[in-house]
C-alpha cells in the first residue's frame, strides 16, 4: 500500500481535524496505533505542523467521511498518475557528513571485536572502502593516533540487524572452511587406499589326515600275542 509523503505530519492533521480512530490513522500513515495515540497526547511529533492530505491530493473529503462513519473501514489513498518512487536496495550506504569522521573508529572496532568479518563485509556495513580498512588495520591511516574503537551501531553508522546478519554469514563461511580443511587433512578410508602391492600366496596343499612319520624314530617289530603268553608260562 502506498504511503503518504509525510506520514507523521499527515497523522497530526488527521488527529486534529477528524474523528478517525487511532487504528485507522495508523493504518493509513503506516504508524502503530499507540504512536498515533502518543501524537494525540502531545508526547510525540511536538512542533510538527499538520499536513492536509486532501489539499495534497492523497485523500478526498468523501473518503474521510466514509471512514468516520464506519470505524472498521480503512482509508484508501487517491490513485496518482505519477510514477512511484523507486527505493534503492543496493549500493553503498549513505552516511551523513557529521558521522563520516566516526568511520575509522567503527572500522577499528569491527577489526578488533569481529575478526571473522571480511573487509568486503565491513565496507558494506559502514559504506567505506577496502583501502581505508587496510590503512586502519596496519595503522597507516592519517589519523591513526586518534582512532579509538567504537561500536558502529551506537555511532549510528549501521543497524544491529545488519551487523547480526553479517556475523551469521561470517560464521557460516568459517564453518564451511573448517569442514573443508578437516576433509582434506583426514581423507576417507577406501578400498583403493595407498597400500603396498603384495603378490597372493599360492594355495597350500591339503594336509594329509595321517600324521607324518618321525624319521628319527626306530621301527618297532611286530610282536605275536601267543608267543608272549607262552613265554610267560
Amino acid at each position: 500500500m502506498p504511503q503518504p509523503l509525510m506520514p507523521k505530519a499527515t497523522a497530526v492533521w488527521l488527529v486534529e481535524n477528524t474523528t478517525l480512530s487511532f487504528e485507522q490513522i495508523g493504518d493509513f500513515c503506516s504508524l502503530h496505533k499507540l504512536e498515533v495515540q502518543a501524537i494525540a497526547d502531545g508526547e510525540v511529533a511536538q512542533g510538527i505542523i499538520g499536513l492536509d492530505p486532501v489539499l495534497n491530493g492523497q485523500l478526498t473529503a468523501e473518503e474521510i467521511k466514509r471512514c468516520e462513519e464506519d470505524p472498521r473501514a480503512r482509508l484508501k489513498m487517491v490513485k496518482s498518475d505519477l510514477p512511484q518512487v523507486v527505493v534503492r536496495s543496493k549500493g553503498p550506504r549513505y552516511t551523513p557528513v557529521s558521522k563520516r569522521a566516526d568511520k575509522p573508529d567503527a572500522i577499528a572496532y569491527l577489526i578488533k571485536t569481529h575478526p571473522e568479518l571480511l573487509d568486503a563485509q565491513i565496507a558494506r556495513l559502514l559504506g567505506t572502502t577496502k583501502e581505508t580498512i587496510a590503512k586502519v588495520r596496519d595503522r597507516s591511516h592519517w589519523n591513526a593516533s586518534n582512532i579509538k574503537p567504537r561500536n558502529p551501531v551506537l555511532a549510528g553508522l549501521t543497524k544491529q540487524s545488519d551487523l547480526d546478519a553479517a556475523l551469521r554469514r561470517a560464521q557460516r563461511r568459517l564453518a564451511r572452511e573448517q569442514k573443508k580443511a578437516g576433509e582434506e587433512s583426514h581423507p576417507a578410508d577406501t578400498v583403493s587406499a595407498e597400500q603396498p602391492d603384495v603378490a597372493p600366496l599360492p594355495d597350500a596343499p591339503f594336509a594329509s589326515q595321517e600324521p607324518a612319520a618321525d624319521p628319527g624314530a626306530q621301527e618297532q617289530p611286530d610282536i605275536d600275542p601267543d608267543s608272549m603268553i607262552r613265554g610267560m608260562g
